[in-house]
Formats: C-alpha cells, structure tokens, sequence
C-alpha cells in the first residue's frame, strides 16, 4: 500500500517557534536518540511549523 505525505504545513497552528522547538526538543529525548516511523514524521511535521513560525530575516545583499 503507498502512502501520500502532504508537504504543507497545517495553518490552524498559532504556536511559536519557540513552542515548536520546545516540541522538537521532547520528541529527541523521548526517542533516547533515535526516532521511529512514526517519531520521524512528526518530527518532519514539527519542523515544517517550526519553519514556517520562525521569524523570517531580511539578507542584505
């Protein structure tokens, strides 16, 4: 059976950067290291909120 993973990331987050690395953070020391299927794509999932929470910087050129 063939799985689909969305690429995009679910606006109904209102959470931080800050909440979302928290998260990250968690996720790592839960898994001691190293993350299962299931662990990996919430951590995909996670950092895809993450990114698209950080604060975007302007690149003076």
């Amino acid at each position: 059976m063939l799985h689909t993973m969305s690429t995009t990331v679910e606006a109904a987050s209102e959470r931080s950067a800050a909440e979302v690395n928290e998260q990250i953070r968690a996720l790592w020391l839960r898994s001691g290291g190293t993350l299962s299927v299931e662990q990996r794509e919430e951590y995909r999932r996670l950092v895809l909120e993450w990114a698209a929470a950080a604060p975007q910087s302007s690149k003076a050129a």
